[in-house]
């Protein structure tokens, strides 16, 4: 019988969720085989879950950190595999934080052997907060704006950043809020598909955003440096729209975004930029899945008949930072990236890029799983997004290092 098996989380079980974490387990046998696994039940009442088998050491101790997993939903030493790879029982379902006042609360269990897991020997719970010690949460509904504001604990002054995901629309927090418990001052910003913005728009407007900037740089925790904007996706093209051609604008970073504008018109002070055209019969849908691969619809972009959709990032002072999955199957991301880089390459810029393989388009704060294909909010059909699941899993972890170090060094 032995002591009791525990489960515990060091340093602590309850963290940020972007907090690495070492999961232990003392008190097994001496190379004992067991079965850990990971269960995490979101919002909507879905449940995702993610297993491994291991063997205790001597000692009948066990490291996910040393120790390597023989298999389940991954194998090799993944101290965080058990979160990367949480997956639903159910296909095409994507793992995003609602609401961000409330943790995702992980149960980490650990069974018997490495069969059927119907015999319990020990389990923890790791809460994953997204909302730092101190940090606020202010609904911001000012002019025209539809915004969430973010402040870290503390007189600051803060760098600012402005945050924006893509055309799935909506006001999305948790990204913004993790960078608020970070140290940056962050206003996560809707621009289609929430409340009484349309959810395909026919234009969007180069104002509105600039009431934003206008918006977070009165905020007295802000330092009056310049700020900073990222994007994902469509959100990454308007993030290089505002470098170029909003004041005040020091450093953006793009996410599996595009040099061009896509999509949506965007209309600025006496000018429009159109959209990358694109066709919509080239769209590709599976028959087995009914999955839609978008990733042929836009024209060439070596063709200057599209020319005119090109954002003119060259013209900014801002400095860019480029990151794009290999693997992105939703658009070519990568290869519109080069070109946006290699056009501020050409005009002496300095820009820093970083491409990686296995990576999909939803490269997200680490440990939030992989998910190759989900619905599309805005266009009510299953989208492919891309990504091998340990590759995507450690582009994660790679990039928001060095979004967070970008934008330390630029603001």
């Amino acid at each position: 019988a032995g002591m009791a098996v525990r489960v515990t989380v060091l340093p602590s079980p309850r963290c940020l969720f972007d907090d690495p974490v070492r999961i232990c387990v003392a008190g097994l046998s001496p190379q004992q085989a067991v079965t850990v696994r990971a269960s995490l039940v979101d919002e909507g009442g879905l449940l995702f879950q993610a297993h491994a088998r291991y063997r205790a050491g001597r000692g009948g101790e066990l490291d996910l950190s040393r120790s390597p997993a023989l298999g389940g939903s991954y194998s090799g030493v993944e101290p965080m595999g058990l979160l990367w790879s949480l997956q639903s029982k159910a296909p095409y379902k994507r793992l995003a934080k609602r609401d961000v006042l409330t943790p995702f609360c992980v149960d980490l269990e650990v069974f018997e052997g490495h069969g059927d897991m119907s015999r319990l020997l020990g389990k923890c719970t790791n809460e994953r907060w997204f909302l730092g010690e101190g940090v606020k949460r202010i609904s911001v509904r000012e002019g025209r704006l539809k915004a969430t504001l973010f402040l870290p604990p503390g007189a600051g002054p803060f760098p600012g950043l402005i945050d924006l995901y893509g055309s799935g629309g909506g006001l999305v927090e948790y990204r913004a809020s993790l960078l608020a418990s970070r140290g940056f001052v962050t206003l996560a910003l809707a621009y289609m598909a929430f409340e009484d913005l349309p959810t395909m728009p026919e234009i969007l407007e180069l104002g509105y955003f600039e009431e934003a900037v206008n918006f977070l740089r009165k905020q007295q925790q802000v330092k009056d440096t310049g700020i900073g904007v990222l994007g994902l996706s469509k959100g990454a093209d308007l993030a290089l729209s505002m470098a170029t051609f909003l004041p005040g604008i020091k450093a953006a970073v793009s996410i599996s975004g595009s040099g061009f504008n896509s999509f949506i018109p965007l209309r600025g002070d006496g000018f429009t930029i159109p959209p990358h055209p694109y066709d919509l019969s080239r769209m590709k849908t599976s028959d087995e899945s009914g999955l839609v691969d978008f990733s042929d619809v836009l024209d060439d972009h070596r063709d200057p008949a599209t020319w005119d959709c090109r954002i003119p990032v060259e013209r900014s002072l801002a400095r860019f930072l480029f990151l794009s999955g290999l693997d992105d199957r939703n658009w070519r991301s990568d290869l519109y990236s080069r070109d946006a880089v290699q056009r501020l390459q050409q005009h002496g810029r300095e820009v820093d890029f970083c491409s990686y393989s296995g990576a999909g388009h939803l490269l997200e704060p680490p440990y939030l799983p992989l998910c190759q294909a989900s619905i599309h909010r805005a266009l009510g059909m299953f989208v492919c997004w891309g990504g091998q699941w340990r590759e995507h899993a450690k582009a994660q972890e790679d990039a928001w290092g060095r979004i967070q170090a970008f934008f330390w060094q630029h603001l």
